[in-house]
């Protein structure tokens, strides 16, 4: 699916927010519009992808889970209140914190109920489609927090690299994801939470027809020999969460996985599964990404 030009984001929440009180906005989140009070001074946020991109745009969450799993938010665990993990918030230390704002999304969204009783609360969960809602939730906290300028920069950057990736792709064959978790692996296409490289890219799947679902279809060494793409790119869930057991590299060096097309030509790509697993849909994640993938294609 094509995206939209980024500057016609801006130009939607532009003529939305016009029409909004002095001192307020209306910006766009996951469950529909939302007139928030504009550039609000304390925000909890429970969700990677919103802290990314908050802090890609100059804004320091005071309050964040616990544990973000993902180096690049290290700068917001420093400074900020621990405030539950990223499942359960601790409703006593936000309450505390006296947010002016929180954003949940994603593992957070199903407490969306629970906070809101404490402030005003946006659900900025990102869909399938990852870089579509990448591009929305970036334009929608630049008009929330007075940043548009730096949203809009952000923004073209992200169009020169999702460019810069279908360039890469054209004529360079199939791709199969999977997603390892000690010796488990999973296979996911497109409409899954991994699917968007597909359609955003332009690579075709080497297996169409796998299920849509969170945790993909769980797949088999011989399953990998039979498609045998001619990229196999891998996210590695232990890697992500600091889990014990085998790596991805591990647990795919056998003989029928060595045997495919992408092995045998060096087209194994092991992605930065933080990026992926923990933080996808935030600005620096999808850029990293994105990054990653050009410099795995024309390789």
């Amino acid at each position: 699916m094509k995206l939209a030009a980024f500057a016609g984001a801006f130009a939607l929440v532009a003529a939305t927010a016009a029409t909004a009180p002095a001192g307020e906005v209306e910006i766009a989140t996951a469950r529909g519009p939302v007139t928030l009070a504009a550039s609000p001074a304390r925000v909890a946020a429970y969700d990677a992808a919103a802290i990314d991109t908050l802090l890609a745009l100059g804004v320091t969450p005071v309050g964040v889970p616990e544990k973000l799993y993902d180096p690049d938010l290290a700068a917001a665990e420093k400074g900020a209140t621990p405030i539950g993990t990223l499942f359960e918030p601790d409703l006593e230390a936000l309450s505390a914190l006296v947010p002016d704002l929180i954003v949940v999304g994603g593992r957070s969204a199903p407490k969306f109920d629970a906070v809101a009783q404490l402030a005003p609360t946006i659900d900025m969960t990102i869909s399938p489609d990852v870089a579509g809602d990448a591009k929305a939730r970036l334009a929608a906290y630049g008009t929330l927090f007075w940043r548009e300028a730096k949203a809009a920069e952000l923004g073209a950057a992200l169009d020169a690299q999702i460019a810069a990736a279908q360039a890469a792709a054209k004529g360079k064959g199939n791709a199969l994801i999977v997603l390892t978790n000690g010796p488990k692996i999973s296979a996911y296409g497109r409409g899954s939470r991994f699917g968007w490289l597909h359609d955003l890219i332009g690579l075709p799947e080497a297996r169409p027809g796998l299920s849509p679902e969170v945790h993909g279809d769980a797949i088999s060494f011989e399953f990998i020999a039979e498609v045998n793409p001619d990229w196999l790119i891998v996210v590695d869930r232990g890697a992500a969460v600091g889990a014990e057991g085998a790596s991805a590299r591990e647990t795919l060096d056998n003989p029928l996985v060595n045997g495919t097309r992408a092995a045998k030509a060096g087209h194994v790509v092991y992605l930065d599964a933080s990026k992926l697993y923990i933080s996808g849909g935030g600005y620096t994640a999808l850029s990293r990404t994105l990054a990653q993938m050009t410099a795995a294609l024309e390789g």
